[in-house]
């Protein structure tokens, strides 16, 4: 599958309808983005199953903002419309594959049960 390009009008369908999406939210004028576009392109050819996702931030500056993107590029994994993983920077071409990876094999219901407790102790103090 292609990357998709995101926008504030179809970025929650995107979320809510997909298993998995991984986001790079990038700019036109940003080096280490264009450096790491291809790696992107390439990875996203080689996991079908996985939606691959572009926020160009300079057009979508609310989208960025509501998500306090400060650093470009920044990476975000949504599983099961849960953000999974964040982390400004490119990475290589190994290291994303294995995010995907890791992406696909972790136990959900693990995660929304820790995520849960998180909220209830924070709630708590």
């Amino acid at each position: 599958m292609a990357t998709i390009n995101l926008t504030q009008d179809n970025f929650t369908d995107t979320i809510n309808n997909n298993d998995i999406v991984v986001v790079d939210f990038w700019a036109d004028w940003c080096g280490p983005c264009k450096s790491f576009a291809p790696v992107y392109e390439k990875v996203s050819q080689e996991h079908k199953n996985v939606v691959f996702a572009k926020v160009d931030t300079q057009a979508q500056q609310e989208l960025a903002g509501s998500f306090n993107i400060r650093s470009i590029p920044t990476l975000m994994v949504f599983r099961e419309k849960t953000i999974i993983f964040q982390q400004a920077g490119a990475l290589p071409e190994s290291s994303l594959t294995e995010l995907i990876t890791s992406a696909t094999n972790l136990d959900m219901k693990q995660v929304k049960a820790d995520i849960e407790k998180k909220n209830q102790e924070k709630n708590k103090s």
